[in-house]
């Protein structure tokens, strides 16, 4: 390819509010693990908005609001 067709290359863009199927985070995901030790697995643990918003002591008669 020479500097001519650089210039007129058709680029690639994702209409707006379509996500492409891989960013470059999931890349360097892949190439170096969920916390940048390759091969390991993810620590992080999701916790469920009703584990966060219930309190779990005190003075509680079920309802949260």
């Amino acid at each position: 390819m020479n500097r001519h067709d650089d210039i007129h290359a058709v680029r690639r863009t994702e209409p707006n509010g379509v996500e492409p199927p891989f960013s470059e985070d999931d890349l360097q995901r892949a190439q170096l693990g969920p916390r940048g030790v390759p091969g390991q697995p993810d620590p992080a643990r999701m916790t469920s908005q009703r584990a966060k918003k219930t309190p779990a002591a005190g003075d509680f008669d079920g309802h949260t609001s």
